[in-house]
């Protein structure tokens, strides 16, 4: 579930290959995912001043590479296996190298078919999808794209049980081809947002002749797709990516592209300063960033700024004394100031969020703003004295985060001045460090009073932010959830009324009665406080003049096709 500040390496090596092996439930897998995201937290520093500094010599200018373009990024594709790829950078470049049944409108959310000709037609009871699909596409080996094709795709992603495997296996029936050109799909359960999961880039075809199925059997080396690039080749430091020129929609407007795996944020920030690189994406400090922006006019530097679908947020263990009591939540709701750790933390690099949902999500509502405020003493206070909190009886807070997180522990410790500032008779903050796979390992334990997190989502739509959150399985009001999400999660959250509106949303056909659904599931979030959201995150990219097409997706996509040069 939780996404960690990123480092898009996969799994972290070593740490996430280890807890990957051990016995786990399907929901603690999208732990896994954001602990190998968590790398780039790992990789951070904050303030430290690599703005200035250099060990790296300058690479021949970025311009004399012809129509091709060069890419430097410190993030790393751990593989190219639409099956096994679970990793931000990975789902980056399966995009540009296949297709999905469905994408999104390039500059919005909207879902438009790709591979399919149109949107499903779904059955009346919500289990069955039935997708008309492309006719004349070809993989990049020559072999043609049918339904067969498809569903063979779909069904190795979720025999071969790769990292994503259960997003799709844990929800689907079967999948069959029902005619040359038809996929029908069952569903275990009605899902409403099952065509957005159907955008995922893991659920791009590969070509039947280059793939087989069974647990384990991975490509992580290349990619045969049906997309607008072919891997030319593909190594732990460089990977180079050539037009198709066999595909079948809109050719790419460049040359191919070429990805430089930078060892470290100072040495991708200055390779691009000296001009080794048309674009310099992921991942740079915040003064390296503030650095690159102050230079960008006399240098002619373009600068592309988007928010990001990832959240960040403090966990609240209802399992924990005093933390099972909601005005002890509400009032530590009410005592975070986000403008605060965005001035201080962040250097106005992040945006401040008052929900669980992103801002982007047309379903947002800022309800933590309009219940608590920011920095909101006086509320505060109100609630521990109703609570039976004291200056005789001080809540004392334990805030937990990875030890190597840099950005966590100014976040931690700008918390705490903050609030001792203001309430250090009522209140004191403890910031408490551990290392990331034991905290992964220990978080559906009850371990930890209260733990900074963030979470990526696995597709573009509210439920990716709602239901591994807010839903339990089993459990009681007065015990806390003993199974199921929020009880991974370290929550430990139940809500009769939770449950059932989450159930509602994944059924519900009608936008407009799932908005208020998840309306409804945020006023509990503000209500119930099982967790605090803080931030979201800010992405940044950076290209030479003469580069053309540089943009973020609202999905968070980076489509290489639409670059010029």
């Amino acid at each position: 579930m939780t996404s960690f500040p990123n480092g898009f390496k996969g799994i972290v090596q070593g740490i996430g290959q280890s807890i990957i092996e051990q016995s786990m439930r399907r929901s603690r897998r999208r732990f896994l995912k954001n602990l190998g995201l968590f790398s780039l937290c790992l990789s951070l520093t904050v303030s430290c001043g690599g703005g200035s500094t250099s060990n790296t010599t300058p690479a021949s200018p970025a311009a004399n590479t012809g129509g091709r373009v060069t890419i430097g990024t410190t993030l790393e594709a751990r593989t190219l296996d639409p099956a096994d790829a679970y990793e931000l950078f990975p789902g980056i470049l399966l995009t540009n190298l296949g297709d999905r049944l469905y994408t999104y409108q390039p500059g919005s959310t909207e879902l438009v078919p790709q591979l399919a000709t149109e949107l499903p037609t779904i059955s009346e009871d919500g289990l069955t999808y039935t997708i008309p699909l492309r006719q004349g596409v070809k993989f990049h080996d020559g072999e043609p794209f049918n339904a067969a094709a498809m569903a063979f795709s779909l069904q190795r992603f979720m025999e071969n049980d790769g990292r994503p495997a259960f997003l799709l296996s844990d929800r689907i029936d079967t999948v069959e081809a029902t005619g040359d050109y038809e996929l029908t799909i069952k569903l275990k359960e009605p899902f409403a947002a099952f065509p957005s999961l159907l955008a995922f880039s893991g659920a791009t075809p590969v070509s039947p002749k280059a793939y087989e199925i069974g647990a384990g059997k991975f490509k992580p080396d290349t990619m045969i797709g049906t997309g607008p690039y072919k891997v030319a080749s593909f190594a732990p430091d460089a990977i180079r990516l050539d037009p198709n020129p066999d595909y079948w929609g809109d050719k790419p407007a460049n040359e191919g592209i070429d990805i430089q795996i930078i060892t470290s944020s100072a040495n991708l920030y200055n390779t691009f300063r000296t001009g080794g690189l048309d674009i310099a994406y992921q991942t740079l400090d915040p003064d390296q960033i503030r650095s690159l922006e102050k230079e960008a006019s006399q240098n002619n530097w373009q600068v592309v700024e988007a928010g990001t679908n990832v959240i960040n947020y403090l966990v609240l263990n209802q399992k924990i004394k005093p933390l099972d009591d909601v005005k002890v939540r509400q009032a530590i709701a009410a005592l975070t100031d986000r403008e605060l750790l965005n001035e201080r933390v962040f250097q106005g690099q992040a945006e401040p969020l008052y929900s669980l949902l992103p801002t982007s999500s047309p379903d947002y509502q800022p309800v933590f703003k309009e219940a608590y405020g920011d920095g909101n003493v006086e509320k505060a206070k109100s609630l521990l004295q109703a609570a039976g909190i004291s200056e005789a009886n001080p809540l004392t807070l334990e805030i937990w985060y990875s030890g190597s997180s840099a950005k966590r522990n100014l976040v931690a410790t700008t918390m705490k001045a903050a609030v001792e500032r203001d309430l250090g008779g009522l209140v004191q903050i403890e910031p408490k460090t551990v290392e990331a796979a034991t905290l992964f390992d220990n978080l559906d334990q009850g371990t930890y009073p209260s733990v900074l997190l963030d979470w990526y989502p696995d597709y573009y739509d509210p439920d990716t932010f709602i239901e591994p959150f807010m839903s339990c399985t089993k459990g009681s009001v007065t015990g806390g959830c003993e199974e199921g999400q929020s009880q991974t999660g370290g929550s430990f959250y139940y809500s009769e009324k939770a449950n059932e509106l989450v159930k509602q949303q994944r059924a519900e056909q009608d936008p407009a009665a799932r908005k208020q659904q998840f309306a409804e599931i945020q006023d509990l979030l503000a209500a119930d406080v099982p967790y605090i959201p803080l931030w979201q995150d800010k992405d940044y990219v950076f290209a030479q003049n003469g580069i053309q097409g540089v943009e973020i997706q609202p999905s968070q996509q980076f489509l290489l096709w639409q670059i010029q040069k």
